[in-house]
């Protein structure tokens, strides 16, 4: 049996540790999916040039709230929450269900 290539891309040495467990992969696949959510949140105050306090004026809501929203380890986004956020930052929401790779 080949010894496994040695890499050093973070994402190969991830599936080489999860192999075949679904479970793992689930998990793994939120935490990446609250990451993305978050960075979104931030990217978007970031290009409107506002603070976290001033984007939680704006949708009414407080500072800790945003920074909350901005964690990428927070698991509670609401769509309702990020349509407001969109709403004030003048944007447009766009969800998208794709594929699934690892079902195909």
């Amino acid at each position: 049996m080949a010894k496994p290539r040695k890499t050093t891309d973070a994402l190969r040495m991830i599936d080489r540790m999860v192999g075949d467990d679904a479970e793992l992969r689930a998990l793994i696949d939120e935490e990446r999916d609250n990451a993305e959510i978050a960075q979104l949140i931030y990217d978007a105050r970031v290009r409107a040039n506002l603070t976290q306090q001033e984007l939680a004026e704006l949708i009414e809501t407080s500072q800790p709230t945003i920074a909350r929203l901005e964690d990428a380890d927070y698991d509670g986004h609401s769509l309702s929450m990020i349509r407001r956020i969109a709403s004030a930052l003048h944007l447009r929401l766009e969800l998208r269900l794709i594929p699934d790779q690892e079902a195909a």
